[in-house]
């Protein structure tokens, strides 16, 4: 098994680190962010608005404009990141055949790899942005 992130949720949870670090400083510019986190300033619009679209951030347009959190960086988890760029992570095929178990229940394995990506999701849903951008360092429950 594998975890990964697309170049689109590695921008998206940079990005969201940059909003969180400058969250007490008001609007932090499209440029600025692309700048300071390394991201392609041709990917950012994109990754803005899929992050705008998830209620995570808020978009101000004109020439003072820019972006901040929707929320308070410690209501953010890392999950919620994720998902509002790369859809729901939690499989929706069977491990065995690659479509949906069997009409009549789930296959064999069906409740240990749910069990499992349960598991591997955990930690994403329970900590929050505000925990790894260093503004906080609780997690959610």
């Amino acid at each position: 098994m594998k975890i990964d992130l697309t170049k689109r949720g590695d921008y998206a949870v940079r990005a969201m680190l940059a909003l969180a670090q400058h969250e007490p400083k008001g609007l932090l510019s499209g440029p600025s962010i692309a700048a300071e986190m390394s991201i392609p300033p041709r990917f950012l619009p994109q990754v803005m608005g899929d992050l705008v679209r998830g209620g995570l951030v808020e978009a101000t347009t004109g020439r003072a404009g820019g972006y901040r959190l929707a929320r308070p960086a410690a209501e953010i988890t890392l999950l919620q990141i994720v998902e509002a760029v790369e859809g729901d992570s939690r499989r929706t095929s069977c491990v065995l055949r690659g479509g949906p178990c069997r009409q009549d229940g789930t296959c064999a394995v069906h409740d240990t790899f749910m069990a499992a990506q349960d598991g591997m999701l955990a930690p994403l849903r329970g900590t929050t942005l505000a925990a790894v951008s260093g503004g906080d360092d609780r997690r959610t429950g």
